[in-house]
């Protein structure tokens, strides 16, 4: 019998309980505090990266929105601030069972079909396509990581091997600032000059054809 086995055997008994549960909440005490490091840690390394390459960018922590004491990912805000515009982020998002991390550019607010149609922010969209990413409405491209930040091996090897795990994570920023800086800098500095567009609708439409039309008579 092993000693995993041996472990659940003794918490199993009735007496043992109260200890048990007692462990259980210590124990996610624990994730929670190494899962806060882990992005306190990475928001250090990308700031460093930041600074060293005289980027635009302000990195800040992304706090859970029901539980203000946990981070749940980072994010780049632009300086000076804009309107609308892309910002490089990773979150985790809880998937029923387990955490895991995805990253890409998240759009700042709701861009207008204007802000989707201009060249650079199409072309930007294509080429993350075209290495892996996918698109929906929230996000010009995004992608999941290997990370389950969640699981036991995960943080074993973050607690061993602090260094691999955020130099591999740090990687993933590194080339969206980077390999796509300057294409994200150029759509950023596009949807900072394009004009907002007044959503009209089909009946306000109809209605000024038909005031047209009546003063043509």
């Amino acid at each position: 019998m092993n000693e995993e086995q041996d472990v659940l055997n003794f918490f199993a008994n009735e007496e043992n309980l109260p200890l048990a549960l007692s462990v259980a909440e210590q124990v996610d005490n624990l994730r929670r505090e190494m899962n806060n490091r882990l992005w306190r840690d990475l928001q250090h390394r990308i700031d460093v990266l930041v600074r060293e390459n005289n980027l635009a960018w302000q990195v800040d922590l992304t706090e859970d929105r029901n539980s203000p004491d946990v981070l749940v990912g980072l994010h780049c805000n632009i300086r000076p601030e804009q309107g609308i515009y892309l910002r490089p982020m990773a979150e985790q998002q809880y998937l029923g069972r387990e955490w895991r991390i995805y990253y890409g550019l998240m759009w700042s607010s709701t861009p207008s079909p204007e802000h989707l149609g201009l060249s650079t922010v199409t072309n930007l969209k294509e080429s993350l396509l075209h290495v892996g990413f996918s698109n929906n409405s929230s996000f010009l491209a995004w992608q999941w990581s290997p990370y389950h930040p969640g699981r036991r091996e995960f943080l074993l090897r973050y607690t061993s091997k602090p260094e691999t795990i955020l130099g591999e994570m740090g990687s993933y920023f590194e080339k969206l600032l980077i390999a796509h800086g300057n294409a994200i800098l150029e759509a950023n500095l596009a949807l900072r000059s394009a004009p907002r567009s007044m959503p009209i609708s089909l009946t306000h439409l109809q209605s000024k054809l038909s005031s047209a039309q009546k003063g043509q008579i």
